[in-house]
């Protein structure tokens, strides 16, 4: 088991809904199947850096409010720190570090040279201005300065975050440093060095494993019915791509709640709806109403959770009627319920292989800065699906040669290599 110091980050919550806690369990079901040694197994299951600074805001009234900022920094034995900033009202230290750990795994399954970060601010984003969003955005990016950086880590959009929020922080970094540095963020606007594909680059990573997945089982796209929780950037891009290789995606839902179309959703209508309406789909025409919880034991082919974590429990994954779930979201399946899911032979793409589209594209946003070469959409999209079914494959065979689920298969490339990387570079000192 993990020492205590690893798992006392604030005080803990239920294991079943614990981010942090079904990282760990992740680990040691990984290390143990891996037959990795305890000294090892300890210093992965920690991180190496965690960092939380005050962040003290001017709002639009005057009032002077204080927010904690957090980066936690797991692992950097492959190169790089590399993830996400989070504006969320959730967001906790323990849930940013156990995104750290899992980005950290995400990014050696993918053959990149990353090891985990992540961000975050426990705020609504919707209750903030524009200016105050950048006030917030840049004090944030200002206190995080000595720790952040092209070489050192590398910040990216996450919920609540885009590309405008990585343009401030990359401007607020250059004016400290002296000079532009596009390759301390990515995720960027196109002008100031971002990578065409993008924006569609989690979802787009999504649908090409579940294409995958689905031709493992010898059916296609096409008049597969599918339903996805969630319809921000992740959720909207799958929806769109899936829905355009004949796909049927019969419902979709927000936060205020979802709509359900057995002939299939109109996703493009959807969108432009959508966009009128404070990213919300409710009251979408010629659509029923459904709500989250519904969506989720929907009779389809595909499910998937898009949104939140926690969202699949063992309360409701015996109702789950779909015959694959794809984790296009962060931890949407809890531990207990991924084992209730498997034993119903319904397969699981875990969030590590099935969302990594983002960061495989933020390291090429990263690798065409650093070369001041800048590639169209088709090769970006060409080299995202290169990696993404390379690793697919390798989990598919990890999980046929070890005879285990495709979670853990995924957790023991991920860790495996890390944990290789690390014996072959030693302890310093």
């Amino acid at each position: 088991m993990l020492s205590s110091s690893v798992r006392s980050l604030e005080a803990p919550t239920p294991a079943h809904i614990c981010p942090y806690d079904q990282a760990c369990s992740y680990l040691e079901q990984a290390a143990k199947e891996l037959n990795l040694d305890q000294g090892l197994l300890e210093v992965l299951s920690h991180p190496r850096k965690v960092v939380t600074v005050s962040i003290p805001v001017k709002r639009d009234d005057g009032e002077v409010q204080v927010l904690a900022g957090h980066r936690v920094q797991h692992c950097d034995i492959l190169g790089p720190y590399k993830g996400g900033i989070r504006y969320h009202p959730a967001v906790t230290l323990r849930e940013v570090s156990a995104l750290a750990m899992l980005m950290t795994w995400k990014c050696a399954l993918l053959g990149i040279p990353y090891g985990g970060a992540k961000g975050g601010i426990a705020l609504d984003p919707k209750r903030y201005s524009v200016g105050e969003l950048e006030r917030i955005t840049r004090r944030y990016t200002s206190e995080l300065i000595k720790d952040i950086g092209p070489s050192i880590d590398i910040p990216a959009p996450d919920m609540g975050t885009s590309a405008r929020e990585m343009a401030w922080m990359m401007d607020t970094y250059s004016v400290n440093v002296g000079h532009a540095v596009p390759g301390v963020v990515t995720g960027k606007p196109i002008s100031i060095g971002g990578s065409r594909g993008r924006e569609m680059a989690t979802g787009r990573g999504a649908m090409l494993i579940v294409r995958e997945a689905l031709a493992d089982q010898g059916k296609s796209l096409v008049g597969t019915r599918i339903a996805i929780q969630g319809f921000g950037n992740v959720g909207s891009a799958a929806a769109l791509l899936l829905h355009q290789a004949g796909a049927k995606v019969i419902a979709v839902s927000t936060g205020s709640g979802g709509v359900f179309s057995e002939d299939g959703l109109d996703i493009l209508a959807l969108k432009a709806y959508a966009a009128e309406n404070r990213k919300s789909v409710v009251g979408f025409p010629k659509a029923t109403p459904i709500s989250n919880a519904d969506l989720l034991t929907l009779p389809c082919d595909v499910l998937i959770p898009a949104a939140l974590e926690n969202q699949i429990t063992e309360d409701n994954a015996n109702q789950v009627q779909a015959g694959i779930v794809a984790e296009a979201a962060n931890g949407p399946v809890t531990l207990l319920a991924n084992q209730a899911l498997e034993a119903r032979g319904i397969t699981v793409l875990p969030d590590i292989l099935a969302n990594a589209g983002g960061v495989v594209v933020s390291y090429l946003e990263w690798v065409q800065g650093l070369s001041y070469v800048f590639w169209d959409e088709e090769r970006v999209n060409k080299e995202l699906e290169y990696l993404m079914v390379q690793a697919y494959r390798q989990v598919i065979q990890q999980s046929q040669i070890r005879q285990i689920p495709l979670r853990l298969a995924a957790y023991t490339l991920g860790v495996g290599r890390v944990a290789q990387a690390l014996s072959d570079r030693g302890l310093y000192p």
